[in-house]
């Protein structure tokens, strides 16, 4: 119902969530360290967090996924928020 807005700052260090559930509130996740997060040229709607560290790139996706939990509302009927599609090594 309400399209999430990411906005990517600070040289890929920093995601901006805008207008999750229609809320005014924006969600900042700062990456750590050596981790970088950029939109993906390929897909619509798609984060690509990438790193050399598997341990930091897994703590940041997991950084993005818990700031838009849905918290006091039934989880079955509101599916909105970031979820982890995919996992591995990139191909370039």
């Amino acid at each position: 119902h309400f399209p999430i807005n990411a906005n990517i700052v600070n040289g890929g260090k920093t995601l901006e969530l805008r207008n999750f559930l229609g809320e005014k509130i924006v969600r900042t996740v700062h990456m750590l360290p050596g981790v970088s997060v950029e939109k993906s040229a390929s897909t619509k709607d798609e984060l690509v967090i990438s790193g050399t560290d598997i341990e930091l790139t897994g703590r940041s996706a997991a950084l993005v996924h818990q700031s838009c939990l849905v918290k006091d509302k039934d989880i079955r009927k509101f599916l909105d928020g970031v979820y982890v599609s995919s996992h591995g090594a990139k191909e370039e």
